[in-house]
């Protein structure tokens, strides 16, 4: 009995010294520095508005699903076209994007992944090539598991041969 009220307090104790130590009161400076560089801060922020605006509608605008041939990892000429507005974009404002490889059910398990991930390393080498820093691009192979479009016929192989770029 005296075991378990020491252990409830010791609970308590440690809950509100938590509590205690995770509060903290604002302290605001009056300085004229501080309100110059708030004033700085927001202009900046008007400034650069315009330019998020504008990336933003080259997103939009460029498709973010790539599809390949059978049994290929080769860029058609319109995933180039739309690469080259997302590398652009991602030269202007830089920002991690994964790039996530899939291809139809037909062959192996093990098959579909390297497809997969040759497909996705085709997006990420063309993105590189448009001056995207490598860092930035993540490649992730799903093989067949992430079905875009389900059926043995040749419109459902054809969503599912792609890569996605998030």
């Amino acid at each position: 009995m005296n075991k378990t009220f020491t252990a409830n307090s010791l609970t308590v104790l440690l809950i509100a010294l938590l509590f205690t130590a995770c509060s903290s009161t604002p302290v605001e400076e009056e300085t004229s520095d501080t309100t110059t560089i708030q004033e700085s801060e927001v202009t900046t922020a008007v400034v650069e508005a315009p330019v998020q605006e504008e990336v933003m509608e080259l997103e939009v605008l460029a498709d973010t699903v790539f599809y390949f041939d059978f049994d290929k990892a080769v860029l058609r000429d319109e995933s180039r076209v739309a690469l080259m507005q997302h590398a652009r974009s991602l030269k202007d404002s830089p920002r991690s994007i994964r790039l996530e490889g899939h291809a139809d059910e037909r062959g192996t398990r093990e098959y579909n992944m390297a497809l997969g991930e040759r497909r996705a390393n085709s997006v990420k080498e063309f993105l590189i090539l448009e001056g995207v820093s490598s860092v930035l691009i993540e490649v992730v192979s799903y093989g067949e598991e992430r079905a875009a479009a389900y059926g043995s016929n040749d419109e459902s192989w054809a969503m599912n041969r792609r890569v996605e770029l998030k």
